[in-house]
């Protein structure tokens, strides 16, 4: 072996350790946080905090799709939160809620719409049997830079034994009134009510203006954390996100597909049915009977699909000018102004009918009328030579 080559080598592995002891010895480890966002069960639940949170209370909580949960749900000892979209909630829906309720429950409401004074009614089937009205406060007619520049009115509630309120950040463009003074408690911002609670036989309704206080960007707010565990202390949580009801196709297609099917045939039967021919079809014409004006006009119109109006006009023109040639030898020779002064000699036409007839076509396609009475000139002019 090559004894340079072997201590050049030996020398680069010195030079390669001693590097790698020396970065080594200068690294400092750290730790970096990369914040990647949202989960996805976080994304998909906007109030995934708020059953942590009330797990850690020592509740149980759990997520409900429908008010079929209703029929395993016991009242007593539990709290049903209805923190969904339910415009489409029916009367029997709304019956089975306030049985529940009135058995023992604890129910929880948002209220969605407002109350209207000439119909009586709100359209929220479940808010006007609880005889609670929502409409706006005050504090929504005030200009938007005004209210950004005020200090926010946080909602507050006064508990038993407790000297400073517990303060909520609830929507403060609603308020809610008690005509018929059913409440029990109510939690009040500088202007309006945004919690109320009346008793419904064994039970309670606790109507609210909106949830987004105990959505995850703002359960940790305030005391907002505080008012739900407040609220469901000593229950059993559902949470309800949605009271759909499937359609009536939709049960049909779930449960009688065969039935829909065979429907769906006899309507197609029945349309193929209508739409038979009574009777013999109807011969053609024969051919015998055509006539000369009958040729005439096909030719025309396939003329007319084939070439466009230009073609016609062109060649009437072209008949005016040849006509004009026979009567006047060179014709052709003279200049335009010339040749319509020929032409309204010949034919004892005004200049403006040679002037339109004899003219540049026009680009664009004329309606009927015009073609017709530009047709109709022209043959005049053909029919004076």
């Amino acid at each position: 072996m090559n004894r340079p080559l072997l201590w050049v080598g030996v020398l680069l592995a010195c030079l390669l350790g001693a590097g790698a002891f020396y970065a080594w010895h200068k690294a400092i480890p750290y730790d970096e946080v990369v914040d990647r966002g949202p989960s996805p069960q976080a994304r998909a639940n906007p109030y995934l905090a708020a059953e942590y949170f009330l797990r850690q209370q020592g509740l149980t909580v759990e997520q409900a799709n429908g008010l079929e949960r209703l029929g395993t749900l016991p009242p007593n000892g539990n709290s049903l939160l209805l923190l969904g979209e339910r415009s489409n909630m029916t009367p029997r829906q709304v019956e089975q809620l306030l049985e529940w309720a009135k058995s023992g429950g604890h129910l929880l409401v948002v209220a969605e719409a407002l109350w209207d004074e000439e119909t009586g009614k709100s359209g929220d089937l479940l808010l006007d049997r609880l005889g609670i009205h929502q409409a706006m406060s005050d504090a929504s007619d005030e200009p938007p830079a005004a209210r950004r520049k005020k200090v926010p009115d946080l909602t507050k509630l006064y508990v038993d034994n407790e000297t400073a309120p517990a303060h909520f950040s609830f929507d403060t463009d609603f308020n809610l009134t008690d005509p018929g003074h059913l409440a029990q408690f109510s939690a009040n911002s500088a202007q309006s009510s945004h919690l109320m609670q009346r008793d419904l036989g064994r039970g309670t309704v606790t109507v609210v203006t909106d949830s987004d206080l105990w959505k995850t960007p703002g359960i940790g707010k305030h005391d907002n954390a505080w008012l739900l565990w407040y609220l469901t202390q000593g229950t059993g949580v559902t949470l309800l996100f949605s009271s759909h009801v499937d359609s009536l196709l939709t049960l049909l297609m779930r449960y009688f597909p065969q039935a829909l099917v065979a429907f769906v045939a006899l309507i197609a039967l029945a349309l193929w049915q209508a739409g038979m021919r009574q009777g013999p079809i109807q011969a053609p014409a024969p051919k015998a009977r055509r006539q000369l004006q009958e040729h005439l006009k096909a030719s025309a119109d396939f003329l007319l699909r084939r070439g466009g109006q230009g073609t016609l006009l062109q060649a009437l023109q072209r008949d005016i000018q040849r006509a004009a040639r026979r009567r006047h030898p060179g014709f052709e020779h003279l200049d335009t102004a010339q040749q319509w002064q020929v032409l309204e000699r010949l034919t004892r036409q005004p200049s403006h009918v040679i002037s339109q007839a004899l003219g540049p076509l026009p680009a664009k396609r004329l309606n009927s009328a015009d073609f017709s009475r530009q047709v109709a000139c022209l043959q005049t002019l053909r029919n004076a030579l």
